[in-house]
């Protein structure tokens, strides 16, 4: 194939990778058919019950950007307070690290066995027929990581494309690539995904890999946002909330940079399953620090002049 050939390649296999993520999401969430919402509501009235809330949602439905999304609706809705989705969204955070470690597994190989069990599923009645389609839809998913990284295979030759990616080697540039790449896909696992195979490939390195899903953190920020536009106060609190955990965040990362480096390089030589440690040491020192202070997040954000006259 030709250079322009692969790269459309690519973009369609990308393409397919976010639509397989986002019908599973959708579709997990048609089945609960408002089950989610009420579960949320009650399983959120302590801190640790929140983080482990968030984290098991984002983890089945494999999107924080729909959990966000989810939890700035129920919180406008009056469902969950605002001090009590805090929580959630640390959990959610920590959620992402599920999408990682999938893509380290290297399950991909399962994705066409996956797709051929879901869509003989399909025609079964009952149960079965319940289970079919979020079968089919992993298996998309797995089976596009699978052309994802075929397609990458030969950009790891382009020395230009090499050269550009070395600049994430610089943790503040690197964090922006993946701050404006989660930004414009809307999902942080598409970014993550393919921050993993690029490693895989031998296209990037540790440190630009950790910058690169650190501002994945900071990117998911804009779908909550988005989802709070039109909807009152409490909605947008929560979304500010969610921002201010993220940029937090990169604040932290910054200085330790070398420290998560050196950690995951020593506790396995294989590089993608060092970006995945790298992944769930951070979401979950974040979590760790801050859900003693997000009552006093809450405290302070209801305090800020802004919020107060929108109101």
């Amino acid at each position: 194939m030709n250079t322009w050939e692969i790269i459309i390649s690519i973009v369609a296999a990308i393409g397919l990778f976010s639509h397989s993520l986002e019908s599973f999401s959708d579709n997990l969430k048609e089945q609960a058919q408002g089950k989610l919402n009420r579960v949320i509501g009650r399983m959120s009235d302590t801190k640790i019950k929140g983080l482990l809330l968030g984290f098991g949602a984002t983890a089945v439905i494999q999107s924080s950007s729909a959990v966000s999304a989810i939890l700035v609706s129920l919180t406008d809705a009056g469902v969950i307070s605002f001090k009590n989705s805090l929580p959630v969204l640390l959990g959610s955070n920590l959620g992402t690290t599920v999408t990682a470690w999938l893509v380290s597994f290297k399950l991909e190989a399962l994705g066409i066995g996956l797709l051929a069990l879901g869509f003989v599923m399909g025609y079964f009645k009952g149960r079965l027929n319940l289970l079919a389609k979020p079968i089919f839809y992993l298996g998309l998913i797995l089976f596009s990581l699978e052309l994802i990284s075929e397609f990458l295979g030969p950009l790891k030759e382009s020395q230009a494309l090499v050269d550009f990616l070395a600049y994430a080697a610089n943790p503040l540039i690197g964090i922006l690539i993946g701050a404006v790449i989660t930004a414009l896909c809307q999902s942080s696992s598409v970014t993550i995904g393919l921050t993993i195979i690029l490693c895989g490939q031998g296209v990037i390195g540790l440190e630009s890999a950790i910058a690169i899903i650190v501002g994945s953190n900071v990117g998911t920020t804009t779908t909550a946002f988005l989802a709070s536009m039109k909807l009152g106060v409490v909605a947008k609190k929560t979304a500010f909330a969610n921002l201010i955990y993220n940029v937090f965040g990169v604040l932290f990362y910054l200085p330790l940079a070398k420290v998560f480096e050196n950690t995951v390089r020593a506790i396995t030589d294989d590089l993608s399953y060092q970006v995945a440690f790298a992944h769930l040491f951070f979401n979950l020192i974040i979590a760790i620090i801050l859900m003693p202070f997000t009552d006093q997040l809450a405290n302070w954000i209801d305090r800020r002049k802004t919020f107060q006259q929108t109101n």
